[in-house]
C-alpha cells in the first residue's frame, strides 16, 4: 500500500526565502577575510529613515522601487526596522517586511543580526558611514549582499561612483550591483 505524498503549500512567503537564502549563504565557507565595518555607529544617530540607492538584491529585492529602509531602537537595545518598498514598478503593490535587529558588537554597534524569521539572525555590517550620517553602505561577510543607502532619495553621481569603487575594493561583484528607483511625488 502506498502513503500518501505529504502536501505542501503551493507559495512560500517570500520573507521564509528571504531568511533560508540569508542563512544558506551565511553557512557557506568562505576565504576571505571578515568584512571590516566602520570603528564606531552612534545608534540613536543612525536610526530614521534610509533609502536604498542601490542593492545587490535579496530575491525579494530584485524588482524593488522606492525601497526605504526604517530602524527605531526599542526599550529593550533592539533595532525596530521596517522594510518597504513598491514592487515591479512605481505602481507596483508595496510589500513591508519587519526584521528586527540585534547589535552583536556591542563595542562599534557596527555588526548586527538581522531576523526576519525566529531563530535565523543574518549578517548585518555597516562597512561605510560618512560623518554626518547621511550615506551608509551595509554589508556582509560573504559579499552576497550589499545595500548603498542615503537619507535621501538620490545622490550625487561622484558619491554614488565611490561607495560603488568601495564595494569593489571590500571584494564584492559590483556588476551584480542594481540601481533601486526612486521616484517621489
Amino acid at each position: 500500500m502506498r502513503r500518501p505524498s505529504p502536501k505542501f503549500p503551493s507559495r512560500i512567503p517570500s520573507v521564509l526565502l528571504l531568511s533560508l537564502a540569508l542563512a544558506a549563504s551565511a553557512c557557506a565557507t568562505t576565504r576571505r577575510p571578515p568584512l571590516e565595518t566602520v570603528p564606531h555607529v552612534d545608534l540613536e544617530r543612525f536610526m530614521g529613515e534610509w533609502y536604498v540607492i542601490a542593492d545587490i538584491p535579496t530575491s525579494t529585492e530584485r524588482e524593488a522601487y522606492n525601497a526605504v529602509e526604517t530602524y527605531g531602537l526599542a526599550r529593550d537595545g533592539t533595532i525596530k526596522t521596517t522594510v518597504r518598498f513598491l514592487d515591479g514598478g512605481c505602481d507596483g503593490k508595496e510589500k513591508t517586511y519587519t526584521p528586527r535587529g540585534f547589535v552583536i558588537d556591542k563595542e562599534t554597534n557596527a555588526v548586527w543580526g538581522m531576523q526576519f524569521v525566529w531563530p535565523i539572525k543574518a549578517d548585518y555590517r555597516i562597512v561605510y558611514l560618512n560623518d554626518d550620517y547621511s550615506q551608509t553602505i551595509i554589508g556582509r561577510t560573504q559579499r552576497d549582499y550589499a545595500w548603498i543607502m542615503a537619507r535621501k532619495p538620490v545622490i550625487p553621481m561622484e558619491d554614488y561612483t565611490r561607495l560603488r569603487a568601495l564595494l569593489a575594493r571590500l571584494g564584492y561583484d559590483v556588476k551584480k550591483l542594481r540601481h533601486v528607483p526612486q521616484r517621489w511625488d
